[in-house]
């Protein structure tokens, strides 16, 4: 198993170390660090960025963090820090926006947390980069291609987003954290809707 990079490996430190410390205040800092609603009076500018690094269970946390091991290790390691960073930031902001405009559309009151909307950024890049790459996903344990697991998962989400089959699970913030990975991959490639760049790149 190669090496972690440092961003990665940071972030999976911070998010660890802020659960331990969540737990032993009795979700204190969740109360401040969570996303939200605007129309719930509890609203702050930081919680667009602190709420990806809050976790509401042992699970929760587990499968997030496996998953930033799994794509952004790779995805770090051909990027660099910086662009690495600059992906999961846009990713994690726009989750937020699109969390911030359903919760108020749906007059929904309850706080956002966990770094899924960075993650599915980074799944959604990894689908892009390595489109015919095999995985093997915990949920369904059946290989696959990571386009066809990304098509699957994209879709999946915004099923359940439309139908409400599913609560407590932000499913428009993850499509909003897909939908930010795009937007700065075409970013970083000059293509619509941003102007074309200096030139070809290679993400």
């Amino acid at each position: 198993m190669p090496p972690l990079p440092p961003i990665t490996q940071a972030l999976l430190l911070i998010n660890v170390a802020l659960f331990c410390l969540d737990l032993a205040f009795g979700h204190l800092l969740s109360q401040f660090m969570a996303l939200w609603p605007l129309q719930s009076g509890y609203f702050m500018p930081w919680q667009v960025v602190t709420y990806a690094f809050m976790h509401g269970s042992m699970g929760h946390i587990f499968f997030n963090m496996m998953g930033l091991w799994m794509f952004g290790s790779e995805l770090e390691r051909i990027w660099g820090p910086r662009r690495y960073l600059q992906f999961l930031l846009a990713s994690v902001l726009t989750a937020a926006a699109c969390q911030l405009i359903i919760s108020m559309l749906g007059g929904w009151m309850n706080p956002t947390v966990g770094a899924s909307g960075g993650l599915f950024g980074l799944l959604l890049a990894y689908g892009m980069m390595f489109p015919n790459r095999t995985i093997m996903p915990l949920f369904p344990p059946i290989p696959m291609k990571a386009k066809v697991f990304v098509a699957v998962y994209g879709g999946l989400e915004l099923f359940l987003g439309v139908t409400g089959t599913t609560s407590g699970v932000a499913h428009f913030a993850h499509l909003g954290g897909m939908l930010g990975g795009w937007l700065m991959l075409r970013y970083w490639r000059g293509q619509p809707p941003f102007k074309p760049g200096r030139g070809p790149h290679r993400f």
